[in-house]
């Protein structure tokens, strides 16, 4: 069973880098064949991108090339943002890429350990019917302003979007969230439109101060742009009211996130989504710490699971890699500091996709997605 990676970076986007990206990535395999190939382009490739899939296909002698465009993309050899660059992981061996509905062989398709969970990529706004079940992971680019180049591919193919399973693992999938919860939920007050105007009967942003550490408070306001609204429906299963129980809650999927717009003369917060009074409301605050936090609970999480992964497909958001994280990706640092030399790819995007616990998918933004692709549990046959 063999899975592997590349990346290959260059001054110009030009199809001899995705096909090198591949040919490396099929060298560490150890195989001659490729079974399928997920292929990731840095953004130079936008309105050149078919010539590039068709050289990796024609190398890979194989239609199975899945993936998309993206900001910027990684592999465990290193990251790339500013520069034309392909990243690619090849399976082969026991491994393959096949149509979401493909099952790999009759022991996987009775094997409740092994559900069936789909790799979704879309070249901006993702589908609708995506939200609905089977579970998904991936993740979107919305491209660049103005253009209107497909920006995702399935068997070779320029295409809207992607959908595809690997056959012949089990996939594990995580997300991190990356905010930090500050304090417990609190019933809204009162509501104007898109303002909320008090809570716990005070102006809602003597509210937020009260909860913010005073390292992140400032007079002109600008800490709202690392804080938002948490909003937690009456579907929510949140446990016990303790801080630690909402945030376990919320990093399993309850709740959803809300941007803070603006702070207002009369001390009333501006939301992006309108709230109603006695709707449950708790702020959190994003920071490099929280984050970083955030990712290594995800990571041990996901390593009970998984404990001797074969390989890790990652969707991280822009706004999570190296320029948040000052010049180092940390959460691609701890990933490779729990499992050392794991083959892994990667792309920076506009949004992510994961699964829902109670089930159906969703998308996110400024979070992490990481699935790792582990051997299929032999179950003895009686």
């Amino acid at each position: 069973m063999s899975v592997a990676t590349a990346l290959a970076v260059g001054n110009e986007a030009e199809p001899f880098l995705a096909e090198e990206a591949f040919r490396r990535a099929l060298a560490r395999t150890g195989e001659s064949q490729a079974n399928g190939v997920l292929l990731f382009l840095s953004a130079d490739f936008s309105r050149h991108a078919q010539r590039a899939l068709t050289a990796v296909a024609r190398a890979a002698r194989c239609m199975q090339v899945a993936g998309g465009v993206a900001a910027g993309v990684f592999t465990e050899q290193g990251w790339a943002l500013d520069r034309p660059a392909a990243a690619a992981m090849v399976f082969a061996g026991g491994l393959a890429l096949g149509p979401p509905d493909a099952v790999a062989r009759a022991a996987e398709q009775d094997d409740a350990a092994v559900p069936r969970i789909i790799l979704s990529y879309a070249g901006g706004t993702p589908p609708a019917e995506w939200e609905a079940p089977p579970s998904r992971f991936g993740g979107s680019f919305a491209g660049r302003d103005g253009r209107a180049e497909p920006l995702a591919w399935q068997q070779a193919r320029l295409a809207a979007h992607c959908s595809v399973r690997p056959l012949g693992v089990k996939v594990d999938s995580g997300v991190s969230r990356g905010w930090q919860l500050l304090g417990e939920p609190c019933p809204v007050g009162a509501c104007r439109a898109y303002d909320v105007l008090t809570m716990a009967g005070q102006a809602s942003l003597d509210h937020l101060l009260h909860v913010l550490p005073a390292t992140h408070r400032d007079p002109e306001t600008r800490f709202l742009a690392a804080v938002c609204a948490v909003v937690f429906d009456d579907h929510d299963a949140c446990g016990a009211a303790r801080p630690d129980a909402w945030q376990t809650a919320f990093a399993a999927g309850a709740g959803r996130s809300i941007a803070v717009i603006a702070a207002n003369a009369d001390r009333s917060l501006t939301l992006a989504e309108r709230l109603s009074p006695g709707q449950k409301l708790v702020w959190a605050l994003r920071s490099p710490q929280a984050a970083a936090d955030d990712m290594r609970r995800c990571v041990d999480r996901l390593a009970v699971a998984a404990p001797t992964p074969l390989g890790a497909v990652v969707f991280s958001c822009i706004g999570r890699g190296p320029y948040f994280y000052d010049g180092e990706d940390r959460d691609v640092a701890i990933l490779q500091g729990r499992f050392p030399g794991l083959p892994l790819i990667g792309v920076h995007g506009t949004g992510q996709i994961a699964a829902k616990p109670a089930g159906g998918n969703r998308s996110l933004q400024n979070a992490v997605v990481t699935a790792l692709l582990s051997k299929i549990p032999v179950r003895p046959h009686v």
